[in-house]
């Protein structure tokens, strides 16, 4: 159980990302796991919310003709933002770079957060590592990331599956992030 998470961290969970319909590239459409990741990404949101932390979503500006470019149905979040959660618009896959979230969480207090949405090894693990660089403590739940598989690299002939590349991009954040098997471990506080 990962107790005493003050905020949550929602990383695009875009529709371009979770509802695409297309063959399940980033080009495509949705991530492979798209169905599993907003189910646990809706519960964290609801237990957060009922706890009183603090939610931050973040939305990502993508180029001009990108699935996420801003004004586009696929910029678009899919789950509904409530009156008091804030909203980071971001160019980079790191959440806190040139935005206010490290001002938005610190002045709430926060300390601890927990990190959830899409793509597992890019905007997932850059905002995690920058949180942890900063000193926040950092709860990743295993079922509440998700991202596409890797393509083959030039010359190979295998793709990495989306389920070990998000395991590594776990794996890769070291021994301070608190890896939780489930969403359900996250024990919210108010902020």
């Amino acid at each position: 159980m990962a107790a005493g998470v003050e905020a949550l961290v929602v990383v695009d969970m875009q529709r371009a990302f979770v509802t695409g319909g297309g063959d399940g590239t980033a080009e495509g459409g949705a991530v492979p796991e798209a169905e599993r990741v907003v189910a646990r990404t809706r519960e964290l949101l609801a237990r957060a919310r009922e706890a009183g932390a603090y939610v931050v979503h973040l939305r990502n500006d993508g180029e001009p003709g990108t699935p996420d470019e801003p004004g586009t149905p696929g910029w678009e979040l899919h789950l509904p933002v409530e009156p008091g959660e804030a909203v980071v618009r971001k160019t980079t896959d790191d959440g806190f770079e040139e935005t206010d979230l490290e001002e938005q969480l610190r002045g709430r207090g926060v300390k601890a957060l927990a990190v959830c949405g899409v793509q597992s090894e890019m905007c997932v693990r850059a905002t995690a590592e920058t949180a942890l660089c900063l000193g926040f403590r950092v709860v990743l739940p295993h079922d509440a990331h998700a991202t596409y598989d890797v393509p083959p690299a030039p010359g190979d002939t295998e793709k990495v599956p989306a389920a070990m590349a998000s395991r590594v991009a776990e794996w890769s954040l070291g021994d301070e992030v608190e890896i939780v098997a489930r969403a359900a471990e996250v024990e919210f506080v108010r902020a």
